[in-house]
């Protein structure tokens, strides 16, 4: 059963609860409300909850667990042979629930029937390449033993799914009939149900922490698995970044410093650009600016916020490059050799990233108490004077803080990267070189004709978590200076 099918059940099955709690409520009065402890409508509701509550609780829990009981159950079928060197059975598995969903795919757009997709004699050959010209396997060719497990795990999968849908409407059933049950006129529906809400808002709230915790988990075990098949200590001192598919990491070289020091290059160029633009547009429009002029002002820059990028990734192609070109090309300083370069990249990322600087400085500096403002000039001061000596202080770590986003916003990006900076990783201290940055080359390694049980496949994953490291660390370093600044400025 589809899992919105199962989701209409539930919520049908708790709509009818709601209107048969309500009524049993209203007959338990005899007609009246005032004779019941809480409004009608809390009596409905609290059978509607413990409807859906335990019904859905069954749900999550159940697509959460399904996964790791499969794998360990699937996992046990593959024999120790299918292992190759420089791969483990966690990495097999990862091709085996590719297969499977593939499978599922192909089935599903009509391009496997459902006999083929779990014949365990069907040709592999033409298994691979169907599953390939369908978009839906981009590794290698498929095993026999993958396949047979595969189709096991396909099987079990759809058992799962079955099992769970009558658990949920049971357990939906038996939660409707208890409330309902508990319905009467002395019955404190309303702090149940007020309680029971409290309780879902939370599990709301905690919803950003544990998809945090889960993005953690996913990069710290891949990246677990890619250190158990390279070193780390020639990833994270390697000077050369040089991947290579035809083996299993034993002709690739994969030194994350070229990657990095590109990554860091491009974006201290993009803040040299934003930072002083978006910092003065906003002490402009905030101080200097009439109201009038700030009303057009401001939408106009928050408009180059909107622009996606990989529109400015073009720009820096086709408009930036050749320009740049032109003045440090072999036809002008002769500093530069191709449009693509540290320096392109730089530029339209700054670009980009002024209205977030601009934006977020300039409604820090407005939240500056006029008070202040007026102290400085009953004091003599100047309006220059008032804004470095006294505006720009009190507004210092909110502009840190827009500053660090920007930071992080530019350490992130990938398509004006890859349109602008190009693909080459070096250590260079030449802006107009061709440089590539982290966020680039974890696109590349996770598309195209790739083995996801390599490490050329899995350093991905050891990219992003050191990216995840290092923009922690910025963050956490940033957020110790403002607050000291902070409290020496109180």
């Amino acid at each position: 059963m589809p899992i919105l099918w199962l989701f209409l059940i539930v919520s049908a099955i708790a709509a009818v609860g709601y209107l048969l709690g309500r009524t049993r409520a209203l007959q338990n009065a005899d007609g009246d409300s005032r004779n019941l402890h809480s409004l009608p409508s809390f009596y409905g509701a609290n059978v509607a909850l413990k409807t859906l509550v335990p019904a859905f609780g069954l749900l999550i829990v159940w697509l959460l667990a399904q996964p790791f009981f499969l794998n360990a159950q699937v996992s046990d079928m593959i024999p120790d042979s299918v292992i190759k060197e420089g791969s483990s059975r966690s990495l097999v598995m990862a091709e085996v629930r590719r297969t499977a969903a593939g499978l599922d795919n192909a089935v599903a757009q009509g391009n496997l029937t459902e006999n083929a997709a779990s014949d365990a004699d069907a040709n592999i050959a033409e298994i691979t390449q169907l599953l390939k010209d369908a978009g839906q396997v981009v590794t290698s060719d498929i095993t026999q033993p993958v396949l047979r497990a595969a189709q096991s795990y396909r099987a079990m999968s759809s058992t799962g799914y079955a099992i769970m849908s009558i658990a949920v409407v049971a357990v939906a059933l038996i939660g409707a009939v208890a409330g309902w049950l508990q319905t009467n006129a002395e019955y404190r529906a309303r702090n149940v149900v007020e309680q029971g809400v409290r309780v879902l808002l939370l599990a709301a709230a905690s919803v950003a922490i544990l998809t945090t915790v889960g993005i953690v988990l996913s990069l710290v075990f891949n990246t677990w698995e890619f250190f158990k098949l390279y070193p780390a200590s020639d990833f994270f001192f390697g000077m050369t970044w040089a991947p290579s598919f035809s083996g299993r990491g034993g002709l690739s070289e994969l030194g994350i410093l070229p990657l990095l020091w590109g990554t860091l290059y491009i974006s201290v160029v993009a803040l040299l650009v934003a930072v002083p633009i978006g910092l003065f547009a906003a002490i402009y429009l905030s101080e200097y600016a009439s109201s009038r002029l700030r009303s057009v002002a401001k939408p106009l820059l928050e408009v180059l916020a909107g622009i996606p990028t990989i529109v400015y990734g073009l720009f820096a192609l086709l408009t930036v490059g050749p320009l740049l070109l032109d003045v440090f090309g072999e036809s002008g300083l002769g500093w530069m050799k191709a449009g693509t370069a540290v320096m392109t990249a730089g530029l339209v990322m700054g670009i980009m990233l002024i209205p977030f600087v601009s934006s977020l400085s300039d409604d820090i500096i407005n939240a500056v108490p006029q008070a202040m403002r007026d102290g400085s000039y009953g004091l003599g001061a100047t309006q220059s004077e008032t804004i470095r000596q006294v505006v720009l202080p009190a507004a210092l770590p909110g502009i840190v803080g827009a500053i660090l986003l920007a930071a992080s916003r530019a350490i992130g990006e990938t398509m004006i990267v890859v349109l602008g900076a190009g693909a080459a990783a070096r250590l260079s201290l030449n802006p107009f070189e061709a440089m590539t940055t982290v966020t680039a080359k974890i696109v590349s390694q996770l598309t195209g004709d790739a083995d996801f049980a390599s490490p050329e496949a899995l350093v991905a994953f050891a990219l992003g978590m050191t990216l995840f490291i290092l923009t922690l660390g910025l963050n956490v370093c940033a957020l110790y200076i403002v607050r000291k600044y902070r409290e020496q400025y109180e």
